[in-house]
């Protein structure tokens, strides 16, 4: 078996791109990398937020929807998105930050066994500061031009929380199918790691019995975990159909390569591939400042930026 590396990116939805790139840009002090389309359906933004590059583990990513509504919290759904920063003092730094922003927030407490803090954007997101114990990504790099300092910058993705009436369905296609390995279980919470064993690999399953999650403005749409390369990816994809779960087969992303499927609780999961990356057609200098297509799109590009509201 290839081991996962930890987490590629997570996707969710947004009603307002305008507000998305002020809050993601100067409040949480991330890089805007990449601004493209939704490769399926054009006629809507698809933003990424990360490190200087927008390396594996670091991207936020987020399709805009205008006609989004409100979301309604439920069971069987991806509920939260651990950020991992430097030390406990970050916490402090970033309390007082959102304050300072009037950012739904929370007090100091702890989440799967770490110093944390939680909060959420206008859009009801739900995300948690998580204190590193020394993790680090051997490859991200800073964000000079970042409003936040050096110091307190968010290093990437920590724990994700999914939310499922069947536990035991979901252990079983993170142990059996990729690899995981489950480091601790009560009655309604177990967390697993992938091969790599650290914070930016983890998962925590919570169950919930209740109604299912109607997904709108501020709901996460699906996690990606990374594999190195396409050898990997079509490791994986027999792993999944040898399982009995349907995928989409192997996706060209241009930016990376992808497979899709849905666990037995609906979760959807994509396994993308590290590279290219972000800099295949452009400057790692002036990333994210432009419309970005992948080729099979440019011929479209007056269409597509016809109908589309110019971003800062």
């Amino acid at each position: 078996m290839y081991p996962i590396e930890g987490h590629h990116h997570i996707s969710m939805l947004t009603k307002d791109a305008q507000y998305n790139n002020r809050f993601y840009r100067t409040i949480l002090g991330l890089r805007r990398v990449k601004v493209t389309v939704n490769q399926d359906d054009p006629s809507m933004y698809h933003l990424f937020y990360g490190d200087r590059t927008g390396s594996p583990c670091t991207e936020l990513t987020f399709f805009e929807m205008p006609f989004a509504g409100r979301s309604y919290r439920g069971t069987n759904a991806i509920t939260r998105i651990g950020l991992v920063v430097p030390t406990e003092e970050s916490l402090s730094y970033w309390k007082s930050r959102f304050e300072e922003h009037n950012v739904k927030h929370g007090e100091v407490t702890t989440y799967a066994n770490r110093q944390a803090l939680h909060f959420e954007d206008a859009e009801g997101l739900r995300m948690v500061l998580l204190v590193s114990k020394g993790e680090r990504l051997p490859h991200y790099e800073v964000w000079e031009k970042s409003e936040v300092p050096i110091e307190h910058q968010i290093l990437g993705m920590g724990a994700v929380e999914i939310t499922v009436r069947r536990m035991n369905k979901i252990a079983g296609t993170l142990t059996n199918i990729l690899g995981y390995t489950e480091v601790s279980r009560t009655e309604d919470e177990a967390i697993f790691r992938s091969a790599k064993g650290d914070v930016f690999g983890e998962i925590v399953v919570k169950s919930d019995d209740g109604p299912a999650e109607k997904p709108g403005r501020g709901s996460i749409h699906h996690l990606a975990i990374r594999v190195k390369d396409d050898e990997e990816l079509s490791y994986y994809e027999e792993q999944v159909r040898l399982h009995g779960f349907h995928s989409s087969g192997i996706v060209d992303r241009f930016y990376f390569k992808s497979l899709y499927f849905r666990e037995s609780n609906g979760i959807l999961f994509e396994i993308a591939t590290d590279g290219p990356g972000f800099t295949i057609d452009g400057d790692v200098e002036t990333l994210g400042e432009r419309l970005d297509l992948p080729p099979f799109l440019e011929e479209r590009r007056t269409e597509i930026e016809e109908n589309l509201a110019p971003i800062e």
